[in-house]
């Protein structure tokens, strides 16, 4: 290590700590002779779902290939001769953000394991709440762990599996599984997607040239020419095989039938806006919320700017209900990178604007609004402020297009634990005087639900998975409490 890397790494987490970070991504094809090449596209369009590591894992007919590089996918897989080494026309990739496991080489997904009928490849988007759990029960019984990422324990639980069918293991596996999950698995003859039974995480399919495709997001359709198809289901298991030189999609409901309660933080922040998640287009769910926005807590203003860029759509939506002129008073870096700068504590004062300046012309002598999707540890939020406040501004008034932030995410959004949430340690006006708005205000829980072409939340049947403003927690919690949850282990009793 040379000598002020530990600061320098640490002066870079302080920024990156203050949002909410992507999950991971997933992506399948089967029997296109593309199939690494249109894999590895796939990956870029999800790009913004995890920029830590990057894997593909091809099949040719005869045997797996591999590859997995920490970093960005256009910087490890744009090189043909790295497609090349992934011969085969079926292949399964994934991007990575860690929410369980450190960022090394052997956690990169997909992961990968021999079995006595043949190979098969993994990968996971979401996170398993009792996956150390059943992690130390395998470790107890003899398995070997190669990583320290929670998707391992279904390797060993499908390679354990009595069934002789790799479908069959593969249900099994799954059925003691407990918080959200969208796999994508490839064995040696068939393609496999399946979705938690709550529907948290999300997948969709897609066919291009007549063959299936598996995907996180409709925008990874979008880039590669796909036709989207539908969602997978909550709880829906589909398997691409080929018979007689057809494609065949099979889907299997191995759970009892319940609601969906998908991830609502994907409108917020997750998806990219061109996608369409659930039927809903993204891009006009986050207009919405800034619509909901400005009806709860209008201002007297001059003008709305993002913070871009997660807090464009809803800007336009709040500008669009008030009236108020929308304007980029902030311009994002989108170059910026960890820098050798040793950063003292003058390079740490500047370290927002890096990343964030201020467009003067648009906010010098004006009352503004700054329009966000959330609010976490509020640190950067207090940063902006002040860069308007620099600029010129006469009023900063900051409005959040989401409930305040009170629970920490178990279900594999990175949140920090819940006493560094802001909103966990302060009431409204602490938090205003905190990031010091001269008002501050957030979209109501209800105000959020309307967004979503409901009247208001009904807490009886929540129809989203909402838990970091709420507390309500769809799922068992068992390596976070220490307790298995009565309607998981009531499900696995049915499903068994």
């Amino acid at each position: 290590m040379t000598a002020g890397a530990e600061p320098i790494d640490s002066f870079w987490r302080e920024l990156e700590e203050d949002r909410l970070h992507e999950e991971c991504a997933v992506f399948g094809i089967f029997g296109h002779p593309d199939a690494a090449a249109i894999t590895a596209l796939g990956l870029h369009a999800l790009q913004h779902r995890g920029q830590e590591a990057s894997g593909i894992v091809t099949y040719d007919g005869s045997r797996f290939h591999a590859e997995k590089r920490l970093g960005l996918v256009g910087d490890n897989f744009s090189n043909a001769e790295v497609i090349e080494r992934l011969p085969g026309s079926a292949a399964i990739g994934h991007n990575r953000y860690s929410t369980t496991g450190e960022t090394i080489l052997r956690n990169v997904q997909p992961l990968f394991a021999e079995l006595e009928t043949g190979g098969f490849a993994i990968g996971h988007n979401g996170n398993l709440t009792n996956g150390l759990t059943l992690r130390k029960q395998l470790v107890r019984e003899g398995a070997l762990c190669q990583s320290t990422t929670d998707t391992e324990v279904v390797l060993h639980l499908v390679a354990r599996s009595q069934r002789n069918r790799f479908l069959d293991r593969f249900i099994d596996a799954i059925r003691q599984l407990e918080g959200a999950y969208a796999f994508v698995a490839l064995s040696t003859k068939k393609l496999i997607g399946a979705r938690d039974p709550l529907g948290i995480r999300p997948l969709v399919l897609g066919q291009l040239d007549g063959r299936y495709i598996l995907a996180s997001e409709t925008c990874a359709l979008d880039t590669i020419g796909a036709k989207y198809i539908r969602d997978i289901e909550n709880g829906e298991i589909v398997v691409i095989s080929e018979e007689a030189g057809k494609q065949v999609l099979e889907s299997h409901k191995p759970f009892p039938p319940q609601r969906a309660r998908p991830c609502i933080f994907e409108y917020i922040y997750f998806a990219r806006p061109d996608s369409v998640v659930g039927g809903k287009s993204v891009y006009d769910v986050r207009k919405r919320m800034g619509h909901e926005l400005a009806r709860e807590s209008m201002v007297e203003a001059d003008v709305i700017v993002p913070i871009p860029d997660s807090g464009v759509p809803a800007a336009l939506g709040f500008s669009q209900e008030s009236g108020i002129p929308f304007e980029l008073g902030i311009i994002r870096n989108h170059y910026v990178g960890r820098t050798f700068i040793q950063p003292t504590q003058r390079i740490r004062e500047l370290g927002v604007r890096l990343k964030h300046s201020a467009n003067r012309s648009q906010v010098e002598g004006k009352r503004v609004v700054l329009v966000d999707d959330s609010l976490v540890r509020g640190t950067t939020s207090v940063k902006i402020v002040q860069m308007m406040r620099d600029a010129g501004a006469k009023e900063v008034h900051f409005r959040l297009a989401s409930p305040p932030i009170t629970h920490s995410d178990f279900y594999g959004i990175d949140t920090p634990e819940r006493d560094k949430l802001l909103a966990a340690r302060m009431d409204l006006e602490q938090m205003r005087k905190f990031v010091g708005a001269d008002t501050l205000a957030f979209l109501s829980v209800d105000g959020l639900y309307r967004a979503m072409g409901e009247d208001a939340r009904d807490p009886a049947r929540p129809l989203y998975t909402d838990h970091c403003f709420t507390g309500d927690y769809p799922t068992g919690l068992t390596d976070m409490t220490g307790e298995s949850h009565p309607k998981q282990l009531s499900l696995l009793a049915e499903a068994g």
